[in-house]
């Protein structure tokens, strides 16, 4: 992903409204080290497992709406009962679509991705609140469904095998050939690229699969931080991101960013950068992690009460 990567560093260089604390950053780095933060193990308890297949499938329905879970102006958040917790937020979604999966419903098989209805989805997805983006999701999935049965057969494993064990060329197969995943922007005239959730489908077959099987890759480790709006948050309480005067009063406030605004670019750009920072300074202390095993970890730092207290940014987007 040395696009991505390019871009960031570009981005960084430039930002006007948001900055890197390099002595933040050392000692978030140094906290890893010393207190020997492991990589969070995938979690089986929200996520599905079955079939190989149709785990593969299931992992792509699930990154193909992995976005923008919090809740809008004046709704409630969306949640779901699941055994004797209510969740909300991507273990949500991980979660109402593995139950779906568990009562028969066949979200893993193309055809029905194809067909399926608005009020199909908001009967598979349940819980109280309202998702953000419902109808885009629709299409997300329609589109994914009619792109799946035209190339691959309607396999989501075909096109994993497709790639050859190589996580950038699925990242490329997915944005070349897929709208909804080509996730990309511009900057001071120039295109800035991101590819979150193609680049986490990668990850979380890693993940599923203990890389092995469909989760092996040759190249794992050239996949980037996923810039979404949690990452930022945790970069922020621990100091390692600063964002201006007038961002942070918006971001404090809850109020909105415009998609592709310099704002919301540099946000994005920045956390990916910083994460690459870290991933350098771990490695110049002896403990090699790779970006997204960084990502892993300040994402699983974010789900913690502490993490929250500060608002994230908000912008209304499918990409992440």
């Amino acid at each position: 992903m040395k696009e991505v990567r390019k871009a960031a560093l570009h981005v960084a260089e430039a930002s006007r409204h948001v900055s890197i604390d390099k002595e933040a950053l050392i000692s978030f780095s140094k906290k890893v080290l010393s207190e020997r933060v492991e990589v969070p193990q995938w979690n089986r308890r929200y996520h599905f497992r079955g079939d190989g297949q149709d785990t593969v499938s299931y992992l792509l329905v699930l990154d193909s709406l992995n976005f923008c879970f919090w809740q809008g102006p004046d709704k409630a958040e969306w949640e779901i009962e699941y055994e004797t917790e209510w969740l909300s937020g991507y273990y949500a979604l991980a979660a109402s679509l593995k139950k779906a999966i568990e009562s028969g419903i066949p979200i893993t098989r193309a055809e029905f991705l194809a067909g399926l209805s608005l009020d199909r989805l908001k009967g598979i997805l349940g819980g109280r609140g309202e998702l953000q983006l419902l109808e885009r999701r629709v299409q997300i999935l329609n589109e994914l469904g009619h792109f799946l049965l035209r190339e691959y057969n309607g396999e989501a494993s075909r096109l994993v095998e497709a790639a050859g064990s190589s996580a950038e060329k699925l990242v490329r197969l997915l944005i070349e050939n897929v709208p909804s995943f080509q996730d990309a922007a511009e900057y001071l005239d120039r295109k800035v690229y991101f590819y979150k959730r193609a680049q986490i489908f990668c990850a979380d077959l890693y993940g599923t699969f203990s890389g092995e099987q469909w989760g092996k890759f040759k190249d794992i480790d050239r996949l980037t931080a996923f810039a979404d709006y949690k990452l930022p948050q945790v970069l922020c309480h621990l100091g390692v991101l600063c964002y201006d005067e007038t961002l942070a009063r918006k971001v404090d406030q809850k109020i909105l960013l415009e998609p592709g605004s310099d704002e919301e670019i540099e946000i994005r750009a920045n956390t990916i950068w910083a994460v690459e920072m870290i991933c350098r300074e771990l490695e110049q202390m002896g403990k090699a992690l790779r970006a997204f095993e960084i990502d892993w970890i300040l994402w699983n730092m974010g789900q913690r009460s502490l993490f929250k207290s500060r608002p994230h940014h908000r912008t209304v987007t499918i990409f992440y």
